[in-house]
């Protein structure tokens, strides 16, 4: 059965009102629909550098351990590209039928297209 964890930093400073709507869209996405790894979205926004702010869940569905190392994401509006660079997360280390929330970070020249802030999906490349 699919469980939801926290990293250590974001357990102890989530707030509230944010964590309830994490285990809803948790508790919306908890089919796999044939996929080991999903990501679906929680929002996305720009920092006061410019740079675009993806949170997500990453729901391992499969039976081996998930990290993200140097694996290429995208993030696309609409089926648009609006941005895509590799990750390297030490923290994310999802045990098997495990889901943890997270956020990545595509800089300023990473985004090729402005973001709306709708219709968003994070996926591999």
């Amino acid at each position: 059965m699919q469980r939801l964890i926290y990293e250590s930093a974001w357990d102890k400073t989530i707030a509230a009102q944010d964590r309830k709507m994490i285990e809803e869209i948790f508790n919306e996405t908890l089919e796999e629909n044939g996929q080991n790894v999903a990501f679906p979205l929680v929002r996305s926004a720009l920092n006061h550098k410019g740079d675009l702010l993806v949170t997500c869940l990453i729901h391992n569905f499969g039976s081996e351990p998930f990290s993200i190392e140097d694996t290429e994401l995208t993030y696309k509006e609409d089926g648009a590209l609006v941005a895509e660079m590799a990750f390297t997360t030490p923290q994310v280390q999802l045990p098997p039928q495990t889901s943890m929330p997270w956020t990545f970070i595509f800089p300023k020249s990473s985004i090729q297209k402005e973001s709306v802030h709708t219709g968003g999906k994070l996926d591999f490349k």
